[in-house]
């Protein structure tokens, strides 16, 4: 009797060691999951982070561009339909993925509509998953996409002019005509929150009113 129950104990022994051994491969195997998880979260990160920085950078740019469309008749439909995006909130993109140990992948993508700029960047992460039971894990490397939005969100009039005697006249000829070309404040009403005037010959004013008119933000791709 004894040495049959030290026979069950020596077969026994070799289906514990491949149990034991099913279960490490199957920690390293969740390791390796894990550890693809978190570059892949680097990645959309680093994504998100490039692709906001290169809205945002547009829509300082185009603060001149978008306060000299005011001094034209027609000027800001003029504007949302055609306006020049520069290199550099690409080059911003850029930055801001290498701050996350990202690079951007074929630059950026823009993809301009009235009133509304899109602008798509891929980013592929410097570091690899790493070493792991799972193989060609130690170069592979994670990629992510993401969108951001520049989006003009308010809607515009000449401002109000104040009252004005009955048929002034002119001090001197041609100044009646220089006058009504001059131009004056619009008003903006900014989702039926905001209203407020914008005098097109005050620049300065753009980093603030950049930020009211142009809603910046990340849409799902």
């Amino acid at each position: 009797m004894i040495e049959r129950r030290r026979s069950d104990a020596g077969q026994a022994f070799p289906i514990y060691i491949v149990m034991v051994a099913g279960l490490l491969f199957l920690a390293f195997a969740f390791f390796a999951v894990g550890k693809a998880s978190a570059t892949r979260n680097g990645a959309q990160g680093a994504a998100d982070a490039a692709a906001l920085a290169a809205a945002q950078q547009a829509r300082d740019e185009i603060g001149p561009a978008f306060l000299g469309a005011l001094l034209l008749p027609g000027g800001l439909n003029e504007f949302f339909g055609d306006h020049y995006i520069s290199g550099e909130p690409c080059n911003q993109a850029q930055r801001f993925a290498a701050e996350n140990r990202a690079d951007l992948v074929n630059g950026c993508d823009w993809e301009s509509g009235f009133q509304r700029d899109e602008v798509t960047v891929k980013v592929k992460t410097r570091d690899t998953v790493g070493d792991t039971v799972i193989p060609g894990t130690e170069t592979t490397h994670a990629t992510a996409t993401a969108t951001a939005v520049i989006e003009f969100r308010c809607s515009w009039k000449p401002a109000e002019k104040p009252d004005e005697e009955t048929n002034p006249q002119p001090d001197e000829e041609g100044d009646e005509d220089e006058k009504e070309e001059t131009p004056g404040p619009i008003t903006f009403d900014c989702d039926g929150r905001n209203q407020f005037e914008i005098d097109p010959l005050r620049p300065d004013l753009w980093a603030e009113l950049g930020k009211t008119l142009f809603a910046v933000h990340l849409i799902d791709d």
